[in-house]
């Protein structure tokens, strides 16, 4: 059996190969940019509708008006960490368990306020730890027990903290099947059919038992008619 922290890396080796092929690793400069980035980019569509959901985040937190203490679980390059370390008061910490980009993160946005951490959210540095706000963005997808690691999350926050799901497709029950089997295909074609296997498709059912509240719906006729986005704003309270 593979200890965890081969496991890791064998994950992260697949997952950076994934990327460097779909044209998704960035250098400094374009990372120390985003999410803005030319009208000509590839990927400029899918950056426009994280640049809104950060927006809508963003000011949502401002909103409470106090210092808060805010960790990006899976953070990447860094790129909303750094935008959440704006907030007046906020003292972020971004981990992610890919030392590549972590890395990357830790050269290019130095603030007083930000740190980031090569972890887990039941690591070594992160477990003694408490938030206020734990974001997951993109990233619960990667997550196989999703409903463990939102336990998990919750365990780590303050009183009154609050858990934030964003740019996350979640999945009718109809639909799933058909997700997976596109998710295959996709990745059988670009050489990478392992890769299928590391990515999970949830419905809204993994939030059952949890005091959640949906901040922002893709599928009301108002957001479908104004296409604000495809994806859910989900937040959990402690």
């Amino acid at each position: 059996m593979q200890s965890p922290e081969l496991i890791e890396t064998d994950f992260e080796q697949l997952y950076l190969a994934v990327r460097a092929y779909e044209g998704r690793v960035y250098t400094d400069a374009e990372v120390s940019r985003l999410p803005d980035v030319d009208t000509t980019h590839k990927y400029y569509n899918e950056w426009l509708i994280r640049k809104h959901s950060a927006k809508r985040l963003i000011s949502y937190l401002q909103k409470k008006n106090r210092p808060l203490a805010i960790l990006e679980v899976g953070c990447g390059n860094g790129w909303l960490a750094a935008k959440l370390a704006d907030i007046p008061g906020a003292k972020v910490t971004g981990i992610d368990i890919n030392q590549v980009e972590i890395s990357q993160a830790m050269w290019v946005f130095k603030k007083d306020n930000l740190q980031f951490v090569n972890d887990s959210l039941d690591g070594d540095v992160i477990g003694h730890m408490r938030f206020d706000v734990i974001v997951f963005a993109a990233v619960l997808p990667y997550f196989s027990a999703a409903q463990a690691i939102l336990k998990t999350a919750l365990g780590r926050l303050n009183p009154h903290g609050e858990i934030h799901i964003i740019d996350t497709h979640f999945y009718g029950p109809g639909e799933v099947y058909g997700a997976i089997k596109r998710c295959a295909d996709y990745y059988q074609a670009m050489g990478f059919p392992q890769m299928a296997d590391l990515y999970h498709h949830h419905t809204l059912n993994i939030l059952t038992g949890f005091n959640y509240e949906v901040l922002f719906d893709p599928g009301s006729i108002f957001n479908r008619v104004a296409k604000r986005g495809p994806f859910y704003w989900i937040c959990i309270k402690k």
